[in-house]
């Protein structure tokens, strides 16, 4: 198996892992620290306790984004495979 088509295998599973982490977050509120949840600037916190991220922020953001490039790297991943026969 060749680099280009291993770096896309695993941003594949990265990606993949990602989305089910925010299901699973939708629906339990199961990993609710998890550090690919992290904001980007700063960490809102009441009471000295940092908040999880927003759901609505979830379902509307986080997920799309990663279903988007999800779907691109299988597109890339198709690409090469194309190539490489």
């Amino acid at each position: 198996m060749n680099s280009k088509k291993k770096s896309i295998l695993d941003r594949i599973k990265h990606l993949e892992d990602a989305i089910a982490r925010g299901h699973e977050y939708l629906k339990s509120g199961a990993h609710a620290q998890w550090s690919g949840f992290r904001p980007l600037f700063a960490a809102k916190e009441r009471d000295g306790i940092a908040l999880p991220p927003h759901p609505d922020w979830v379902k509307n953001v986080f997920l799309p984004r990663r279903e988007r490039s999800l779907k691109q790297a299988e597109e890339s991943l198709e690409r090469v495979n194309e190539l490489s026969d």
